[in-house]
């Protein structure tokens, strides 16, 4: 397929993620020139004509928490989850990723980390990095947070450091102050979001380590994102609390109803507490472990699971599209300090763009900065080891 500067998507029903009707969108190279009501094609040279008619637009996904250089090993070097490839990231939608390390910093590290996201981003995917893992003193590139956000450009912020977790280091209140202050001034010295991705587990003590932090510290509220708040029933409780005084909740995809809630679920309960949603999220977890129950193995987090999350939040639990959208594109944004190049459909944002079909949400074209990986459904550009 011949690449053509200019692209017009024609007739979409378009979610920006706010609805705003059918419109034409105009893309010039890896950028939305014009969103309008229609845009004459006749006027514009070597242009390429998408049709969209009976077809919603949106922003493409943000995915903030995934194992790109894969995650587990809690079961001993046989329990290493793979790799993400391009595809799997594609056939859900997602765009843009940032890639996080977990549990393990031994085997694994923040320079395997770098250049897997370097390697994606050659591929095609937006890809961005957290620094750290679940210790504190955390994994880092150059020894310090600070210095790695500050300095490194895929590194926006640390995570994630682990709370309420047999497998975390029980980080004590000093010790998240000081990882918190080096992300913070790392963020302003690098002009990014400076966040704290904070991994919150199965632990007795739930949220409460990253409240009573957050409570007696002057740092700002929005650069904290605690996730897996669905894991369990009493995690969930506390994160309503938490979000009614202004906290960032982030929702892990596959979440079951045995000990916690899905993120349809979530979402809606969320929604019918009343809070602030724009301050809720959805992220995958994508090829990191999820803990054993019961005796069986260690599952592996999917993106195949976050797509189907999000669809049944809209086709079965019957929130608003607009409502849903915004979790995985303009919230997303705003926290990681990407807003309005990601996330939104509007002129001058990056032509990160996907295609639905209207019954069952299906994908049916993704378009990342301007250039088209999925047609029809199928992935018309895979990654460099994929099978082609």
């Amino acid at each position: 397929m011949e690449k053509k500067i200019f692209k017009l998507l024609k007739n979409g029903i378009c979610y920006a993620p706010k609805f705003v009707g059918k419109k034409d969108i105009l893309v010039v190279q890896n950028r939305i020139y014009k969103v309008e009501n229609h845009i004459d094609e006749s006027v514009i040279p070597e242009l390429q004509i998408v049709d969209c008619s009976e077809r919603i637009v949106c922003p493409g996904f943000i995915d903030q928490h995934i194992h790109i250089i894969g995650g587990g090993g809690e079961e001993g070097p046989g329990s290493r989850i793979p790799e993400i490839m391009l595809s799997q990231c594609l056939n859900a939608g997602i765009t843009t990723v940032v890639g996080v390390l977990g549990a393990d910093s031994i085997t694994r590290s923040i320079s395997n980390l770098l250049a897997k996201a370097r390697a994606l981003e050659e591929e095609g995917l937006n890809t961005y990095i957290y620094t750290g893992s679940y210790r504190v003193p955390t994994a880092t590139l150059t020894e310090s947070v600070m210095s790695d956000i500050a300095l490194v450009d895929k590194i926006i912020g640390v995570g994630e450091i682990a709370v309420s977790d047999h497998r975390s280091s029980h980080p004590s209140l000093d010790a998240l102050r000081a990882i918190s202050s080096e992300a913070r001034i790392g963020g302003l010295i690098g002009k990014k979001a400076g966040v704290v991705h904070i991994h919150v587990g199965d632990g007795k003590k739930g949220l409460e380590p990253v409240i009573e932090f957050v409570e007696n510290s002057d740092f700002p509220m929005e650069m904290f994102v605690p996730t897996h708040l669905n894991r369990n029933r009493p995690l969930f409780s506390q994160a309503i609390e938490y979000a009614k005084k202004g906290g960032n909740v982030d929702l892990t995809a596959g979440e079951t109803i045995e000990t916690g809630y899905t993120v349809p679920d979530a979402l809606k309960l969320l929604s019918d507490t009343g809070i602030n949603m724009d301050r809720v999220t959805v992220s995958s977890d994508a090829n990191g472990s999820i803990p054993a129950k019961d005796g069986n193995e260690l599952g592996v987090g999917s993106t195949d699971q976050f797509i189907d999350d999000i669809r049944n939040s809209i086709l079965i639990n019957e929130l608003s599209m607009e409502q849903v959208l915004k979790t995985v594109t303009v919230n997303v944004a705003k926290v990681l300090k990407l807003y309005p190049k990601k996330g939104v459909i509007r002129p001058g944002s990056d032509a990160d763009i996907l295609v639905l079909r209207k019954e069952g949400l299906k994908i049916d074209k993704v378009f990342v900065n301007g250039e088209q990986f999925v047609d029809n459904g199928r992935v018309c550009k895979k990654g460099r080891y994929e099978k082609k």
